[in-house]
């Protein structure tokens, strides 16, 4: 097998998230220098972006070994290992200081563009192996260069890609024109112009995931406060059943069952209205400028003032046009990889422990990790991307022993694991998934309680 030829160059690791920064930490451990390049201002940014919102993990699950170790020099305390934290708290009291204690391995405002191996493009076979990387990056300010690497980890996630309202993954007629009515992620109601656009109004809720539970409980919250007229009709792809709430009391993430639940009461007391079985093919305006939703069979709802489509994420491949990936059809996860993730069969904790043989491509040294790695499928866990992140770094560094080793033990929920969960067997194929996890920044809970009810990975 051919090696690198130039062994000192940088392993780069795209986004400085939570699986990005503790590849890093591994890297580190194990003698390999990294670049970690984070579009943001900050270190999580995209996490930063649900703040607001509280993980179905605990301080336990979230904090990885080899961050903890490059940590503990700085002074830094560890949060309560069994208490939940908010986006934010996750960002500020665990995030920022691993990059911080990164230093200036860890560059911000700074896009990545493009992947190469250097002085071939993707159809060129002479010599390939043997070659560099070539980053192509745009700094804050326009600014571009050019960065070379002996691998790239890419752990930029899929937050900047929301999937659309259509049934059929593509946006829905009327759906661009209605943007300013749309929001693809769950609100604020903290935020008082959050909850004025969303206060005594009537508002669409359309997803089946931990996300959708999320918004219906916290429109509740407002509906029971001093809004009245508030409403979410909740559109589902499939009909309610056993496993439309998840887990409940059978599952071993507390907070992730009691979310599900919450959604249920919030539905129970009539806070919120479900439209099953409805697959959106437009958006259309009434002669009042509200906006109808209409399904491929022809039924239209009644009107409603906003629309929160809480349909899953997709990965943007985009700047790896010139890599060979080895992708799977659907779910646009690593070939090995998808069978195992697949949420038609597989919830987070049935996940088969894997590592870097399932994580490889044709092209040798790079590897999808994190949210990224799984495509489309939202059974996603940090703790499944630090176990990734763990492998690849010992891979990197010589020890196929070490990086073959995974262990990983994962909660499992009462009713996502197996075939057959679904009650309709074709929403199973649809942009919302099945699986009871979503990615990191979409697992989330209501806000403004103590007590978690809920959560993220």
């Amino acid at each position: 097998m051919s090696t690198p030829t130039a062994d000192h160059l940088p392993v780069v690791v795209i986004g400085a998230g939570p699986i990005g920064l503790a590849a890093a930490a591994h890297l580190v451990d194990r003698g390999i220098e990294p670049l970690v390049l984070e579009t943001g201002p900050s270190a999580a940014t995209a996490v930063r972006d649900w703040s607001h919102v509280r993980l179905f993990s605990t301080w336990a699950e979230l904090v990885d070994p080899a961050a903890e170790k490059l940590l503990a020099p700085t002074g830094w305390v560890r949060p309560d290992a069994g208490t939940y934290p908010t986006g934010g708290d996750w960002a500020e009291r665990y995030l920022q200081p691993l990059a911080d204690a990164l230093g200036d391995r860890v560059r911000y405002g700074t896009t990545v563009t493009g992947v190469a191996r250097a002085g071939r493009d993707r159809i060129v076979d002479s010599g390939r192996d043997e070659q560099p990387f070539t980053v192509h990056v745009t700094r804050t300010g326009g600014h571009e260069e050019r960065i070379t690497a002996r691998a790239v980890l890419d752990a930029s996630g899929t937050w900047s890609v929301p999937s659309p309202i259509g049934a059929d993954g593509l946006p829905a007629l009327g759906e661009k024109s209605a943007a300013e009515r749309i929001s693809y992620r769950v609100p604020d109601l903290k935020d008082p112009a959050v909850r004025a656009r969303y206060a005594g109004r009537r508002t669409a809720v359309v997803g089946s995931g931990a996300s959708a539970f999320t918004a219906l409980a916290s429109l509740a919250d407002l509906a029971k406060s001093e809004e009245d007229g508030t409403h979410a009709v909740w559109i589902l792809r499939r009909g309610i059943g056993a496993g439309t709430y998840g887990g409940g009391e059978a599952d071993e993430l507390p907070a992730r069952g009691a979310l599900g639940l919450r959604a249920k009461a919030t539905v129970e007391a009539g806070h919120a209205s479900a439209a099953t079985g409805f697959r959106t093919e437009a958006v259309e305006r009434d002669t009042d400028g509200r906006l109808v939703l209409v399904a491929e069979d022809g039924r239209r709802l009644d009107p409603v003032d906003e629309i929160i489509v809480l349909t899953g994420f997709r990965p943007d491949l985009s700047f790896l046009s010139e890599i060979r990936l080895g992708l799977d059809e659907r779910l646009q996860a690593p070939t090995a990889l998808a069978p195992l993730i697949d949420p038609n069969v597989h919830s987070c904790g049935t996940v088969y422990p894997h590592g870097v043989n399932e994580l490889s491509h044709p092209e040798r040294d790079v590897y999808l990790v994190g949210m990224k790695s799984y495509g489309r499928a939202p059974t996603f866990l940090a703790m499944t991307g630090y176990e990734q992140v763990r492998s690849v770094a010992a891979s990197l560094a010589g020890d196929q022993e070490a990086a073959e080793r995974v262990e990983l033990t994962l909660p499992e929920t009462g009713v996502c694991g197996g075939a057959g969960v679904f009650d309709d067997p074709d929403a199973a194929q649809s942009s919302e998934g099945g699986g009871c996890c979503a990615p990191p920044a979409t697992l989330q809970i209501s806000t403004g309680t103590p007590a978690p009810s809920g959560g993220g990975c």
